[in-house]
């Protein structure tokens, strides 16, 4: 299961991508991460992709995210800036708690096994030894966790380590952009909910969820890289080379695929296609493997009669 922390960065946002947002839900749930290092004095031009679908009267701008960025990236400029600043109201995979009290409320009935039964107990000998390792070298006590499901400590361990390699999730796209929508007074919506994102995740197969769990465990050391091509990519305007990084061997697990990533991208494009029948424009924000690749949102849009075209910048 090499592909997994992949596909979890496909999907939501709760490692490198998207995601949505989990990845700064989890940080936020677990206190053991280090500080995110100082914002860097330079900024690096960022050309990320950005799509536009139109009628007469509406117009709807698709915009890849990344859910962590190390600070000095500079994206929101340019045609990013001016689509948002033209836009009524921003809409992302998911409206994310201001109160963290309120997003952990909804998160640990999902999140702890309701039966009892201990995480250490659903892993083997060998398993559960690089297990307890993966959270030493983080400095979190295995009984931090025995309470949960493996998909929470899975999510958990995809994130903590970025912030000691320079990511910071208050520098993630989503959470820059809300903050300017609030400011100018632009309505945030959600295509989905807090609750639903985490319930993709809580209604895997438990065997799916030992062996993702195991795969984060085995790849800790790879996330970083993983993350700075993937980071690289995007910030280039490159989708095609995004989904060859992020989407490859999906078709090892085409039900996996299908759940957290094809039958989501389909019910996004309904709701933007019903969109479409109010007049307005709306800028919306998804984790960039959302729109890279094949049965991307583009591609589900252009079934139901929509196309999405490049904005070139």
């Amino acid at each position: 299961m090499k592909t997994w922390l992949k596909k979890l960065a496909t999907t939501c946002a709760i490692a490198a991508f998207s995601a949505s947002a989990m990845l700064p839900a989890a940080h936020a749930a677990q206190p053991a991460a280090a500080a995110a290092p100082a914002t860097s004095p330079t900024t690096t031009d960022a050309d990320p992709a950005l799509w536009v679908v139109k009628d007469k009267d509406t117009t709807i701008y698709l915009f890849g995210t990344v859910h962590v960025l190390k600070p000095g990236l500079g994206w929101f400029d340019e045609a990013v800036k001016t689509a948002f600043d033209k836009s009524d109201e921003l809409m992302l995979e998911i409206v994310m708690p201001d109160d963290q009290a309120a997003m952990a409320k909804e998160m640990m009935p999902l999140a702890i096994d309701q039966s009892g039964k201990t995480l250490s107990s659903r892993l083997d000998p060998e398993q559960l030894k690089a297990y307890q390792a993966a959270l030493a070298g983080l400095g979190i006590a295995p009984a931090q966790f025995d309470m949960f499901e493996p998909w929470f400590p899975a999510i958990t361990l995809s994130v903590l380590p970025l912030t000691k390699l320079g990511y910071d999730p208050e520098q993630g796209v989503e959470k820059l952009l809300t903050a300017s929508a609030k400011k100018s007074g632009k309505p945030v919506a959600g295509l989905e909910t807090l609750s639903q994102q985490l319930g993709f995740f809580d209604a895997l197969p438990e065997t799916q969820q030992i062996a993702f769990l195991n795969s984060v465990v085995k790849d800790l050391d790879k996330l970083g890289p993983q993350l700075d091509k993937m980071v690289a990519q995007w910030a280039k305007g490159d989708p095609d080379a995004l989904a060859v990084t992020m989407n490859e061997s999906l078709a090892e697990t085409p039900e996996l695929a299908a759940t957290l990533l094809w039958d989501r991208n389909a019910r996004w494009a309904d709701q933007l296609k019903a969109r479409m029948d109010q007049p307005g424009t709306v800028f919306v924000a998804v984790g960039a493997g959302h729109l890279a690749g094949d049965k991307s949102v583009q591609d589900y849009l252009k079934a139901r009669g929509l196309v999405a075209k490049r904005v070139k910048y």
